[in-house]
């Protein structure tokens, strides 16, 4: 895997411009902060952020993938200034979760996700060597 970043731009935090992989392609839907069973144990956004990382970590396994692998995430937000004042933590679950692994993403804001109770969603791409 190859990051991309123009050397004139200022260096990304917790994310990177650009990716480029090649292998076997991996689709994870979007993971929710519920367990496998479709329990939610907590409404805090940092710990639906870790539940749903958990979920897409477990996902990739049945690929063979790890969280090292993940080329492109999308991060689905009920509202932003809920994400942005968890920053922190979800910083936190997320290297608990990922490491030190950060591939292109895209964070927007939605009128509302498909489960009530979930406060955010994330989707991933993933290239297995």
């Amino acid at each position: 895997m190859e990051i991309l970043q123009p050397p004139q731009w200022a260096k990304p935090r917790g994310y990177s411009n650009g990716v480029a992989a090649s292998g076997r392609m991996v689709c994870v839907s979007g993971m929710i902060g519920w367990d496998g069973q479709g329990v939610f144990h907590t409404d805090d956004f940092a710990g639906q952020v870790r539940q749903a990382l958990e979920n897409i970590v477990a996902v990739l396994a049945e690929a063979h993938a790890r969280p090292e692998h993940i080329v492109r995430m999308t991060w689905y937000v009920i509202d932003r200034k809920e994400y942005v004042a968890a920053y922190k933590a979800v910083g936190a679950a997320y290297r608990d979760v990922i490491g030190a692994h950060y591939p292109a993403m895209t964070a927007v804001q939605v009128a509302g996700l498909v489960e009530d109770r979930a406060r955010v969603e994330i989707e991933v791409t993933a290239i297995v060597p």
